[in-house]
């Protein structure tokens, strides 16, 4: 138990050859004392004691030391600090936010060791703090704890978390300021050495201060080191790079591909058609339902624009971070609250789709549109093959090794670009892409400075036909 009441004797000398000199203390009511070779070991002692009482420290009932001490002698490494924190945002955390935990708490747990020095594997190490350190689980008992501490670990990982165990440095000397920028210098970088993109660097900042905030509410440390850094991450550029992204011909090009592919092609031409035409993020698509589907009458014509309400997302994430086991979480928007909503329009050619599609496969057991061969949902290694296949089809051989449509999230940039250069308002855009203005700027800064300049050619040509027009 700490307190203020304390206090503090001066040196007494007693009859010992080896220890002749002895200081004595008081801390609530117990007593504590130490012995001294010499007095002037004793008056250093003593002094350094006075000097926490006179800073208004308190002290330790059971040990006599100022809490100071208390902390710097009991300090647990960063390696077990890292483990107390992954486990107690657990529980509230969803699946995609566990992950990025654990991401960021292995990159910088692999910074801050004392010694290179026989230091296993970083693969295997990283494998080892990511999937059985900081990845969580319920026991027999239903008790929640670390993976490491309820199964058994490959033989490896075994060893690697042993390593890992005794050669972190310990929470107290995160105050040293080389030791932050090591930790911030590891979650700026990808594994290639690259730079990694700022919004990255940023989330992974955040868990970063948010576990030595924690170190703090558990009196481990005074202050929050990372305060006392100016530090910013390498400059990156998060712009899209719209010479890869598919202009409005060849994104066609690739959802009729993508329909070649078969059986499971076919299934999911309309999955991306959703991706293209309604800048849905794949997760997006792969929860849509068909109550969230709004079709025009049939009878309003072949050029009618119907909706679609988005209200879920199910993003990929690994059964290891869900609490039902399901390689998949159910969640809201991304970034917006849990019931938000975005309602976006659909064009005829996305109607005619989305109404065929139902026509031929209908809905799963709970009403979605799209699902894998046995029902569930759509795994991103299935409709990336698509793609893939799709995109040697669709493109020039020559163009088959570029970044053009590499990806299935490519659709959706190719989107939102067609959306900006057709004139639609930028907040608008943002609205129907489910971003915020200004992140659709930093992504499509490019596109949108061209729109500007269109703009203000019409303003010039305006102002060139004579300012009593405007009056």
């Amino acid at each position: 138990m700490l307190t203020y009441d304390v206090r503090i004797w001066g040196i007494r000398e007693r009859n010992s050859k080896s220890s002749p000199y002895q200081l004595r203390w008081r801390v609530g009511n117990t007593t504590h004392q130490q012995p001294f070779s010499t007095k002037n070991l004793a008056d250093g002692r003593r002094s350094k004691l006075m000097a926490a009482a006179r800073d208004g420290e308190q002290f330790d009932t059971e040990t006599g030391l100022p809490a100071s001490e208390l902390r710097e002698l009991s300090s647990p490494t960063w390696y077990a600090h890292a483990c107390a924190y992954a486990l107690m945002k657990w529980p509230k955390a969803s699946a995609k936010h566990r992950a990025g935990i654990a991401e960021a708490l292995t990159n910088v747990t692999m910074a801050l060791t004392t010694t290179p020095k026989g230091a296993p594997d970083s693969k295997a190490l990283r494998m080892a703090l990511r999937s059985w350190a900081f990845q969580m689980t319920r026991d027999e008992n239903g008790e929640l704890l670390a993976r490491k501490d309820v199964g058994t670990p490959p033989e490896a990982a075994t060893a690697a978390l042993a390593w890992i165990a005794t050669h972190s440095h310990k929470v107290k000397d995160l105050v040293q300021s080389d030791l932050m920028r090591a930790a911030l210098d590891a979650i700026s970088r990808k594994l290639n050495g690259q730079n990694a993109a700022e919004n990255t660097v940023r989330r992974k900042q955040t868990v970063l201060s948010n576990a030595l905030n924690y170190a703090v509410e558990r009196d481990l440390l005074t202050v929050n080191p990372l305060e006392r850094i100016d530090w910013d991450p390498p400059e990156t550029d998060d712009e899209v790079d719209f010479r890869y992204v598919p202009e409005p011909r060849l994104a066609r090009a690739l959802l009729l591909a993508v329909g070649q592919q078969g059986a499971r092609g076919e299934h999911l031409k309309a999955f991306f058609g959703c991706i293209y035409y309604a800048a849905t993020r794949p997760s997006e698509a792969a929860a849509l339902t068909e109550k969230a589907v709004l079709l025009p009458e049939e009878d309003e014509g072949e050029e009618a624009w119907g909706h679609l309400l988005l209200s879920e997302s199910r993003p990929e994430v690994g059964s290891g971070w869900t609490d039902d086991g399901e390689p998949y979480e159910k969640r809201g928007l991304k970034r917006r609250a849990r019931k938000a909503t975005r309602l976006v329009p659909i064009p005829p050619v996305l109607v005619r789709m989305l109404r065929e599609h139902i026509k031929t496969y209908g809905v799963a057991s709970d009403g979605r549109l799209f699902r894998a061969v046995r029902g569930g949902r759509v795994r991103s290694t299935e409709y990336t093959e698509i793609w893939k296949e799709a995109r040697e089809i669709a493109l020039p051989h020559d163009d088959w090794d570029t970044p053009l449509a590499e990806v299935p999230y490519s659709a959706r940039q190719a989107g939102i670009s067609l959306w900006i250069k057709a004139g639609v308002d930028p907040v608008e855009v943002a609205r129907r892409a489910g971003h915020s203005p200004a992140v659709l700027w930093r992504f499509y800064a490019k596109v949108l400075r061209g729109q500007q300049e269109v703009a203000n050619d019409l303003i010039d040509a305006g102002l060139k036909g004579g300012v009593e027009d405007y009056i």
